[in-house]
């Protein structure tokens, strides 16, 4: 997967790093160092992406390819990582080009308890039910990272974009059809946006949403 967002190139202890405004573990099932790229002013730079704490992490890029970029101020970055996603499409009987159904209309799934808006905002996507995401993606509340949501799309062969938008409440011209990331304390609450209304597990139906509560966004193509 990719990853779109602003950020700064800071010189530290340890070198010159980017702060990733969200955390890799919702994103990316890999731990420790990861091995990553970034296109950024244009030029394309092998990374790395070293921990902090709790998911969060910084990426060091070397010393020849900082000092031709200007320090403390935002840049547009494309970060890439490799194997990020768990594999769970593998037996299943749909595909992009044979999905499980055509998204021309949503409905909104209210989520039975607390911590199951990524598997409701699949269901409302495939319509289908919670229980049937759930045993789909394995995991129950609090469990449902972009990572697995992403992964259970490709199930139901549900076509999405390879880059997740950030746009940490800056103003943002939704897509049609998107997975909205909403960040609440250690979580992310998941959203559906489609054709101008908000879909909420938790509120039902809304007409309008406060942008600036926005972390960022993941295209669902239909």
């Amino acid at each position: 997967m990719r990853y779109f967002f602003e950020s700064k190139v800071e010189k530290k202890e340890k070198g010159y790093m980017i702060q990733i405004p969200f955390n890799i573990w919702e994103v990316c099932k890999q731990r420790d160092v990861i091995q990553g790229d970034i296109v950024l002013d244009n030029s394309f730079i092998y990374c790395e992406l070293l921990p902090k704490e709790k998911g969060n992490y910084e990426i060091h890029i070397e010393d020849e390819d900082a000092v031709q970029v200007e320090m403390g101020v935002l840049h547009k970055i494309l970060l890439h990582i490799d194997d990020t996603l768990i594999r769970m499409d593998q037996n299943s009987p749909y595909s992009f080009s044979k999905p499980i159904r055509k998204i021309q209309d949503m409905n909104v799934i209210i989520q039975p308890e607390d911590g199951l808006c990524g598997q409701a905002c699949v269901a409302m996507l495939a319509g289908v039910t919670i229980a049937e995401v759930i045993s789909v993606m394995d995991c129950r509340e609090w469990q449902a990272t972009m990572g697995r949501v992403i992964s259970a799309l490709n199930y139901y062969g549900i076509d999405h974009s390879d880059i997740i938008i950030y746009t940490e409440g800056r103003k943002a011209v939704l897509p049609k059809c998107c997975i909205m990331m909403e960040k609440m304390g250690r979580f992310c609450h998941y959203l559906v946006h489609f054709d101008g209304k908000f879909y909420d597990s938790n509120l039902g139906v809304l007409e309008e949403y406060d942008m600036s509560k926005l972390l960022g966004y993941l295209e669902i193509k239909c």
